[in-house]
């Protein structure tokens, strides 16, 4: 039986990016079921917020802004984020009427028939005149590589599979990643934990000041000229620095936010630095960030020489159907809800044969 589907717009991804998306083909006069489909892998609403650690309570959420449409208002800031955001979201979707469907694989995206895109998935194919890629970061966790690292005889886990504290009560942890997640770590296990070791590749850098929208938009700026380049992109975190709070300067104090310089290799029992310094350790925690997840995309040969897609707004250079949401520049959620927008805006011109704004 072929079950194939046509569809003007594929959303792929229900995170901010993939709803906010779904918001603006609403608003143009896209209807969901009819004119476009927002597909997602997860069990439920909530994107990547639903897989968060127990201990990331919503009042120590970095820079979260509302989806278009509908504030986030009344949230107990001491609830874990891995329930506020995605009520939230579920809300969010029954408002808006979107119809995501879940869960659904997005194995390839390739060429089609007649100039259209072929999405091949878990739950059959859609053909479709443009494509919204909103799959964000959290499928592909980064691990990096140092010698020795398969003969540790303890534990080494990913921010990605972080359990919350209390798992790590009487062990000695080495904290790898100086960005926000790995700071709140560190804050979380020192009262549990026998020691804590922080380890980073570059000096941390500390950021005064709240971080409102008007950073968030300067942060989105710096990352853009990657994308346009057609390197990797970089977190948009990565580029704000790390927020100065009381909790921070606390483990500033204390010494919990000591860093050190990357060790050089890994042992059975430890890390070891080439100077001959040693840490022993129960725990290895990766807190090393995300990659973006693309790889769906392979088909349409997008990647440029520099191992990135190269991206005007939120088009894909090497093909105007493909727009990416929630990748470089929009990886954050205010570049994610505007990111939707002008996506939306530019797929409207390209099906009605107007001219796509540079």
């Amino acid at each position: 039986m072929n079950d194939m589907r046509e569809v003007e717009v594929v959303v792929v991804g229900a995170g901010q990016a993939g709803l906010s998306s779904g918001y603006h083909l609403r608003r143009t006069g896209y209807e969901p079921g009819r004119d476009f489909v927002v597909l997602d892998h997860s069990p439920g609403p909530g994107g990547a917020w639903q897989f968060r650690w127990p201990s990331l309570t919503y009042g120590k959420v970095h820079g979260m802004h509302a989806l278009p449409g509908m504030e986030l208002t009344g949230a107990d800031p001491a609830r874990p984020s891995a329930q506020v955001v995605p009520e939230y979201f579920a809300a969010y979707e029954r408002a808006f009427d979107l119809r995501v469907r879940r869960p659904v694989d997005v194995r390839s995206v390739r060429e089609g028939d007649g100039g259209r895109l072929l999405v091949e998935t878990s739950a059959g194919d859609w053909s479709t005149r443009a494509l919204i890629n909103a799959t964000g970061t959290w499928d592909r966790p980064f691990w990096p590589r140092y010698p020795g690292q398969e003969t540790f005889r303890g534990r080494q886990l990913h921010t990605a599979r972080y359990p919350g504290p209390q798992a790590f009560a009487g062990q000695r942890v080495i904290v790898v990643g100086g960005g926000a997640s790995g700071t709140q770590h560190l804050l979380e296990l020192a009262p549990y934990a026998a020691s804590t070791t922080w380890v980073t590749r570059r000096p941390p850098v500390f950021r005064e000041g709240p971080f409102d929208e008007g950073a968030g938009r300067a942060a989105v700026a710096l990352v853009e000229e990657r994308v346009r380049q057609g390197l990797p992109p970089r977190s948009v975190v990565s580029v704000t620095g790390l927020p100065l709070n009381d909790a921070v300067r606390q483990g500033l104090e204390d010494g919990v936010l000591d860093r050190l310089p990357m060790f050089d290799r890994i042992t059975p029992t430890g890390v070891e630095w080439a100077d001959g310094r040693r840490v022993e350790a129960d725990v290895i925690l990766w807190a090393t960030g995300f990659r973006a997840a693309i790889d769906h995309l392979a088909p349409l040969r997008l990647r440029e020489p520099g191992g990135g897609i190269r991206v005007e707004g939120t088009r894909a250079v090497a093909d105007p159907r493909v727009h990416l949401v929630g990748y470089g520049p929009s990886a954050s959620t205010i570049g994610a809800n505007r990111a939707g927008r002008a996506a939306v805006r530019d797929i409207r011109r390209l099906l009605s044969d107007e001219p796509v704004a540079a």
